[in-house]
């Protein structure tokens, strides 16, 4: 069986060869947005100097690539601007689920204070049992290790490797959550939005064997 890209191989890779940025730092070219009520990219993101996307954190839903991946190193930026709010990185996002303002995804969360949590969104699963109550309108396996999360406005990182279903995450050079058996194990990767502002940098990724 293969082993998993351990974090310090994987901050490398996503910034080696290979990687790429998933945002070219001009518009939103390789990207779509889907919101309730529907709005406009340009109403939600912008792209501020050096590569910083903006985020109005607003209408409800999320900006996803229009490729698919599976097999991946990525690593994401992410800072709170103001007061700090709720969001996620959308792993894994299904096409045929597009439509919703919630699709069937998994979810890496970035919420204050539950950075690393996962969330299997809508039909989505994996293996490992959740933590949250049974019945609980929102499904969680909590993260792992204690709070890594930076100070509101200092700037977090998140590597995430996916391998055949199965996904491990880091935030700030710190193991939080490791799942297998995802379902979907593929993909569009997205950013949610839950009404709080905050902004995005150095999104990159590396395509696995």
């Amino acid at each position: 069986m293969r082993k998993l890209v351990s974090a310090a191989i994987l901050t490398l890779a996503a910034h080696g060869a290979g990687a790429v940025d998933l945002f070219n730092g001009r518009d939103f070219n390789g990207w779509e947005l889907q919101t309730t009520p529907s709005a406009m990219v340009a109403d939600v993101f912008r792209v501020l100097p050096e590569g910083v996307i903006a985020s109005t954190g607003k209408p409800s839903g999320f900006l996803a690539t229009t490729e698919n991946y599976r097999n991946y190193a990525l690593h994401v930026e992410w800072r709170w601007t103001g007061k700090p709010g709720n969001g996620g990185v959308l792993l894994h996002i299904s096409p045929g689920t597009f439509d919703r303002v919630w699709p069937v995804s998994l979810q890496v969360q970035t919420k204050n204070g539950n950075a690393g949590d996962l969330l299997p969104m809508a039909a989505g699963s994996f293996a490992e049992p959740l933590t949250s109550k049974p019945g609980a309108e929102t499904r969680i396996k909590a993260r792992t290790a204690a709070d890594s999360e930076k100070p509101v406005g200092e700037w977090n990182a998140c590597d995430i490797v996916s391998r055949d279903g199965t996904v491990e995450v880091t935030v700030n050079g710190v193991l939080q959550n490791r799942v297998t058996n995802v379902s979907p194990s593929s993909g569009r990767i997205g950013f949610q939005l839950e009404g709080t502002p905050y902004e995005l940098r150095r999104v990159v990724l590396k395509q696995l064997d």
